[in-house]
């Protein structure tokens, strides 16, 4: 088991390695993650990327993604490049692998915000230079970490805490899971049947847990799942490219609205996240985001930093 504690100093070495999911990173190099992003939201500004560029592709839009690594790699003096896929040759059939190869002699590092997690894989696989995943179907690694140092900043730390995240098991739920799981914090998610997360990520996080002494359950009931919970999350319940499913989610979804009610069950000081965009009235109640226990807004800041933090880990 880790012996590695919130608030101690780590200096660990990713430079030129791919970020394509938090299975990829170890407990330390998490914690250290946070602690550089910490660092870097009291110290905006570091002219240490003079001459590099980051590529980033977008197959799916993004308002948070695209403005924290492209504001992040100008605070930290570098350049960032926003390619479509309708306005790349990708778009036109060119292969990833190419695509690939022919970036890597251009730019210093590529961040892809697409569908399946294998075209990411593939994209590492071929490219000479750092891969950092922006979301895919089944992870949002660089959402995991905003919600971790948010966590990091309100509670103190991560152990004897316990996450609840109520909604669909999707790659937000996925990332949270071995998130938490690697740095000891206890997660429960609750799904409607049939919405579960795959049972393979959990059984990873289930092994991770192991290591760190967390708890890790999935369940059905949503009033278990935030009892004395100290973190509420939710996100949407249809995502992008699910829009053809939306009103049998709606229907399905219903019993799992974070609203009043269901609060009620979790301890006082509970935060509430989600990833946003939020629909409020659906998976959330306007009193919830936008009340005293909302941390949404620190949050979504938190993705710039921690961004921010894992260009220089890579780029470095």
């Amino acid at each position: 088991m880790s012996t590695v504690k919130i608030g101690e100093t780590l200096k660990i070495n990713l430079s030129g390695k791919d970020f394509l999911s938090l299975k990829d990173v170890s407990k330390e190099e998490i914690l250290y993650l946070l602690q550089e992003a910490a660092a870097m939201k009291n110290d905006k500004i570091q002219n240490i990327f003079k001459g590099k560029t980051l590529a980033m592709i977008f197959e799916k839009s993004s308002t948070r993604t695209r403005v924290s690594f492209e504001a992040g790699m100008a605070q930290l003096g570098g350049n960032a490049l926003f390619l479509s896929s309708k306005d790349m040759q990708l778009g036109r059939g060119e292969t990833i692998a190419d695509t690939a190869k022919v970036l890597s002699g251009y730019v210093d590092a590529i961040m892809i915000r697409t569908f399946e997690h294998e075209k990411v894989e593939e994209l590492a696989k071929h490219a000479a230079i750092p891969v950092i995943n922006g979301l895919t179907d089944m992870f949002h690694p660089c959402q995991a970490l905003a919600d971790l140092l948010t966590i990091q900043e309100i509670k103190g730390g991560f152990n004897g805490l316990k996450a609840a995240y109520i909604g669909d098991g999707n790659n937000v739920a996925h990332s949270l899971l071995i998130g938490c799981a690697k740095v000891g914090c206890d997660i429960t998610v609750a799904s409607p049947e049939g919405y579960e997360p795959d049972q393979d990520v959990v059984k990873l996080a289930k092994g991770y847990a192991e290591e760190t002494g967390a708890q890790v359950s999935i369940t059905n009931d949503p009033v278990s799942a935030v009892k004395d919970a100290d973190v509420i999350y939710s996100d949407v319940f249809t995502s992008m490219g699910q829009e053809a499913e939306t009103e049998e989610r709606l229907n399905n979804f219903a019993p799992y609205q974070v609203n009043s009610t269901l609060v009620s069950h979790a301890k006082p000081d509970y935060i509430f996240l989600h990833c946003l965009p939020a629909h409020r009235g659906e998976e959330v109640t306007a009193d919830i985001i936008d009340g005293p226990n909302s941390a949404v807004f620190q949050q979504a800041e938190n993705r710039l930093h921690v961004q921010k933090a894992l260009l220089k880990a890579l780029l470095s």
